[in-house]
């Protein structure tokens, strides 16, 4: 039968129906046409509001996550660096007041007047006297002469002139470090003026042996080669006390010009000479500990970029 509306008053009723409307309307043959109810029916026959459980994006609204691992393997590693720097310091710390002790310690033996070396030495009470000044008479061994080097010397390239004192009868033979010579006056015929004959006189400092570094290279004392000053293997070759005495010197322009001219080896200033450098260790450390903590603290509190962002749906939907 044909509808007695036309096909604009038709398009209008099918668009005019709500949506949120559930029941199932019957056909009225004199309202719509067969087809276009079937359409109808269709559109309006299973919508997601026809669920009584259906909740809306309105109701239940995505969240804003960020995505990936919270704690990694450098974020553990970037934790423990700061803990590890403020225990370095704290370290160093305790060094530093160690340091001031020990070079207190020595300055104050070296204001004392030079005490006279006894016959004979006991090489256990070295550490007693270390940066002690003595005074030793007897005759310089320079047949028995060893150079170690090579040593700087205000970017002069050269060798320390280690020569056995031979003292008097009783008397025991020790070591004495003579200083440092030029590396053009390394043959003795080249500095006779530094090859005092007879009895002499030297006045230095009690030194503790030198311990050596696994850099330097072990002494060749069959070539002649001396790299570091072994007080053990120096004293078993020329058959003496291992005792180090450290000739010094006034430290004058003049002085020094004079020696150097003539090949008297330059000995050592008398003053404490050891590196005190832990203040610099506690403010880098400290100071790298307090740097890596905050940078630790701004990656813990750092909000998702627009890359690490994702949405995570509700379950729900």
């Amino acid at each position: 039968m044909k509808s007695p509306f036309t096909p604009l008053q038709r398009f209008a009723f099918a668009f005019s129906a709500s949506p949120l409307r559930t029941t199932t309307r019957r056909w009225n043959p004199d309202s719509i046409c067969a087809r276009c109810w079937r359409k109808q029916q269709v559109r309006f026959a299973h919508q997601p509001a026809d669920d009584p459980s259906w909740m809306s994006v309105v109701d239940n609204p995505a969240k804003l996550v960020k995505t990936g691992r919270k704690h990694g393997p450098g974020l553990i590693i970037l934790a423990i660096i700061p803990i590890t720097a403020f225990a370095l310091g704290t370290w160093q710390v305790q060094r530093l007041d160690w340091k001031t002790k020990l070079i207190a310690k020595f300055e104050d033996r070296l204001v004392k007047p030079p005490l006279p070396l006894p016959p004979a030495v006991d090489p256990g009470a070295i550490s007693d006297f270390d940066y002690r000044r003595v005074h030793a008479t007897g005759r310089l061994r320079h047949d028995q002469e060893m150079l170690i080097g090579p040593r700087m010397y205000e970017g002069k390239d050269g060798y320390l002139v280690i020569t056995p004192l031979q003292r008097g009868k009783g008397e025991s033979t020790v070591l004495v470090n003579r200083g440092w010579i030029s590396k053009d006056l390394k043959d003795q015929k080249d500095r006779k003026a530094g090859l005092p004959e007879g009895e002499v006189t030297v006045e230095g400092l009690l030194r503790a042996p030198w311990k050596k570094n696994m850099f330097t290279p072990d002494n060749k004392p069959e070539e002649g080669k001396f790299y570091f000053p072994d007080v053990e293997q120096m004293a078993a070759l020329t058959g003496s006390q291992p005792i180090w005495i450290e000739e010094t010197m006034v430290p004058e322009l003049l002085t020094m010009y004079h020696r150097e001219t003539n090949g008297i080896p330059m000995g050592r200033a008398p003053e404490v000479n050891l590196r005190n450098n832990h203040s610099q260790y506690i403010a880098t450390w400290y100071g790298l500990s307090l740097a890596t903590a905050i940078m630790f603290g701004m990656v813990v509190r750092k909000k998702p970029n627009e890359i690490t962002r994702r949405v995570r749906h509700n379950k729900g939907w």
